[in-house]
């Protein structure tokens, strides 16, 4: 499939009501259609909460998605193409400090590569993904390893 010749725009909102401290939200996923979630600030920066997201779980849905399209893209361009790639992202924040850090942690399964050659494609793959071009302001760490 070719690309788009114009650029792809992908939609998003999200509604908030009330305070930060004791206000809720929603964000929605327009584009696709897919879902709405419900955002706290308690979800975000005291405790998990089950069924509440927050933008940080958003940026590593996105990030881990992302990355791992394009290690399957670097590997199948290196003649090794994955069987499969399955990417996890912690992204870390504080209230006083923002995001701070993300770390990725990919396992792939790429028959007859070694775990040196992976670990050198994943990483130029971690610089090439636009989603972490698009967070060069956080620092982004990345554990690899063949499953």
């Amino acid at each position: 499939m070719a690309p788009a010749a114009h650029p792809i725009v992908s939609k998003a909102h999200t509604t908030w009501q009330g305070t930060l401290a004791e206000g809720t939200g929603t964000v929605s996923l327009d584009t696709s259609q897919a879902t709405t979630m419900t955002l706290s600030w308690a979800g975000r920066a005291e405790t998990a909460i089950t069924g509440v997201t927050n933008p940080e779980e958003l940026i590593g849905a996105a990030h881990s998605a992302c990355y791992s399209m394009a290690l399957s893209n670097a590997l199948t361009q290196n003649g090794t193409p994955p069987e499969e790639i399955t990417t996890g992202a912690d992204v870390s924040f504080t209230a006083e400090k923002g995001i701070t850090d993300i770390h990725l942690v990919v396992v792939g399964r790429v028959p007859g590569m070694s775990v040196a050659d992976f670990e050198t494609i994943a990483q130029k793959a971690k610089k090439d993904c636009p989603v972490s071009k698009a967070l060069k302001g956080v620092d982004i760490h990345l554990t690899a390893s063949l499953g």
